[in-house]
């Protein structure tokens, strides 16, 4: 079931990214507000959200969905879909190529599905619980690095939490001789992490829509990832601390020492 799900999901992905390249290649019209400090949403966000809401409708109409853009509907079947259908608007809408697609599955309280789509790498990282991951349909795994001296780490930032939370990582980081990676799309980087790209990745607060997909990828490719209660996840978010086994350590705590306690946002 989690195969025929996963397969759904990329086609849909690579549906969605189409859509959004094509909006990508003509920012000039571009609608684009502004929801909150840093956070930014554009036509495209919300069109793509419905293209991949229609379809979901259409194949499996009575699962749950939850969007970045428009919200929980919920379903009768157990399974809800959660999607964000451009995460890094904010590279979007300023002509950098960094954004993504991303589609997860969520059963029972599990991650099953997790789908990330660059449209302009034409890179798609993918995981079903219990199958591993795979880029572009060749497996991937996690660094073997075992210090944070050799590779780099993701550090996310959001408007949600504590400013000098991210800023109390970097320092963490860099006195402990690693180097800090951002590319303001949480979703790229934890597909990074799971590939091996970056030895790791932290966050504060991220939203399911941005997190649960990758949290799956990067465990189904051998990293270690802060466990989660992903029913609770989908209404309040959660914090992110994936890496590979030999470093995983370190950023846990580097992570505790760093973040002002976790409040559901």
């Amino acid at each position: 079931m989690s195969i025929d799900r996963l397969e759904f999901a990329v086609a849909l992905a690579e549906k969605a990214g189409e859509l959004g390249l094509d909006y990508f290649h003509k920012l000039d019209t571009l609608t684009i507000t502004q929801k909150g400090h840093q956070d930014l949403v554009s036509e495209a966000d919300r069109n793509v959200e419905t293209l991949i809401r229609t379809e979901l409708a259409k194949s499996y109409p009575d699962d749950g969905i939850l969007g970045e853009e428009h919200g929980m509907e919920e379903g009768s079947s157990g399974y809800t879909w959660v999607t964000d259908p451009i995460d890094g608007t904010a590279n979007f809408v300023a002509g950098i190529p960094q954004w993504c697609v991303i589609i997860s599955c969520v059963h029972q309280g599990q991650v099953i599905v997790g789908v990330i789509h660059d449209p302009v790498s034409k890179e798609t990282f993918k995981a079903a619980a219990g199958h591993g991951a795979f880029l572009n349909g060749k497996p991937i795994r996690a660094s073997d690095s075992e210090s944070l001296s050799h590779g780099s780490v993701g550090v996310g930032f959001n408007g949600r939490t504590a400013v000098t939370d991210a800023v109390n990582v970097v320092g963490a980081l860099v006195s402990k001789g690693g180097v800090f990676f951002r590319n303001a799309s949480g979703g790229l980087m934890l597909a990074y992490a799971a590939s091996g790209r970056l030895i790791g990745y932290v966050e504060s607060h991220m939203n399911a829509w941005d997190c649960l997909a990758g949290m799956l990828i990067t465990k189904e490719a051998g990293g270690e990832v802060l466990e989660q209660d992903i029913n609770q996840s989908l209404y309040n978010g959660a914090r992110v601390v994936v890496g590979a086994p030999g470093v995983f350590a370190d950023l846990k705590e580097i992570a505790e020492s760093s973040f002002a306690p976790f409040e559901a946002a």
